[in-house]
């Protein structure tokens, strides 16, 4: 896989967690709450996790709002923290 693939995988993953815990990351960003440096580091933190296909399976399963991502998820203080601002 190449490297741009690989990084548009991962911030797909990274967009889906976020929708899946209730967060609209394009919503936080326009209200100031996440500057693009930080979906950066979400998606690069995202691309050096080696449970890929754990967390894709375990998106496609998931129905409505969770309250957790997975503890395999690299990025889960962050989307906690999103979470809260997003309340």
């Amino acid at each position: 896989m190449t490297t741009s693939a690989r990084l548009k995988r991962h911030a797909a993953l990274v967009d889906r967690m976020a929708a899946a815990r209730g967060i609209d990351l394009q919503e936080t960003a326009l209200r100031g709450g996440l500057r693009p440096s930080d979906l950066s580091d979400l998606v690069l933190r995202c691309a050096g996790c080696t449970q890929t296909a754990h967390c894709e399976d375990w998106l496609t399963h998931q129905m409505g709002t969770v309250s957790e991502t997975p503890h395999y998820c690299r990025n889960a203080r962050a989307f906690r923290a999103l979470a809260k601002g997003s309340d």
